[in-house]
């Protein structure tokens, strides 16, 4: 096919994703800008960067990048090491192995909103959720997860719904594992661990580095959670971000600064997602 036809045939959806893209983006650096708060319009006008200096210097962005930080780190940790040993474990033939499967990745596709009540009322819940009956059957004071561990319960809840995502995707890898380079290892002596780090992990390494930036990207964006359960307190313990943006955005109806915080997230999100992936691919390699 002629390659200039195929370029014309490419440009409608180039376009369209350019102006996807592109115009939000614009706005975003637009309204960031100026003086723009919803209760008072006419007083709109062209600050510089004064939004950027007020969104760094205000008293909740210290603690909101902080815990976006760790519940980002936290999460990606556990539902890595999780989803890895899991996935090795139902690799091996089993009875009901099919069954097991779906139930382990059937968390993933709940909402978020639906997966925060669950674990607010049913499992989290000081008198009458799981923790709490478990606690007082032992003779233990039940915890008030989400006063007393907020951040702590917000890494729970979205590993929980999170952790299937990397069981599916290396559940899938492990099937296309050479199994006579397995069989080759077993009968020159080599164990588990010896499998586990020359054979299954190098095997692994791209699609570690996939589920790391998927999971990454979404989870800088976390919100529904901290929003149902603990609505980013008590103070701001649980505070991210992405939820920070919105107070300042729907509570305090300024959407200049809520936009130079999403400005600030957009490039964020681009240094972690660099530093990560070249991390990842380095230490996989070697």
């Amino acid at each position: 096919m002629n390659p200039t036809l195929v370029r014309w045939l490419q440009a409608p959806s180039i376009i369209v994703l350019f102006l996807w893209m592109i115009v939000p983006l614009s706005m975003t650096v637009y309204f960031s800008t100026i003086r723009y708060n919803l209760l008072y319009p006419e007083r709109s006008g062209f600050i510089g960067l004064s939004n950027y200096e007020y969104f760094w210097t205000d008293p909740a962005f210290m603690p909101a990048l902080s815990n976006t930080l760790i519940l980002v780190g936290s999460v990606l940790t556990i539902s890595v090491v999780l989803g890895l040993a899991i996935s090795i474990l139902i690799d091996r033939p089993f009875r009901g192995r099919g069954i097991v499967r779906v139930m382990l990745i059937s968390p993933f596709f709940i909402m978020p909103t639906v997966n925060a009540l669950i674990w607010k009322n049913m499992m989290m819940n000081p008198i009458y959720g799981l923790f709490a009956v478990v606690a007082t059957a032992f003779g233990v004071e039940p915890i008030d997860w989400l006063t007393q561990l907020p951040l702590l319960s917000i890494i729970i809840i979205v590993s929980w719904q999170w952790t299937p995502f990397a069981i599916l995707i290396f559940m899938t890898s492990l099937q296309s594992q050479d199994q006579e380079q397995k069989e080759a290892a077993t009968l020159d002596g080599a164990g588990f661990w010896a499998q586990f780090w020359n054979l299954t992990l190098p095997h692994l390494a791209r699609p570690i580095s996939i589920v790391l930036l998927i999971q990454m990207i979404f989870h800088l964006s976390i919100f529904a959670e901290i929003y149902v359960t603990t609505g980013g307190g008590p103070g701001v313990q649980s505070t991210n971000l992405t939820y920070l943006i919105f107070t300042q955005a729907l509570q305090g109806f300024d959407i200049g600064v809520a936009s130079a915080g999403g400005v600030f997230a957009i490039i964020l999100a681009n240094i972690v997602a660099i530093f990560l992936i070249r991390a990842v691919g380095k230490t996989l390699t070697v």
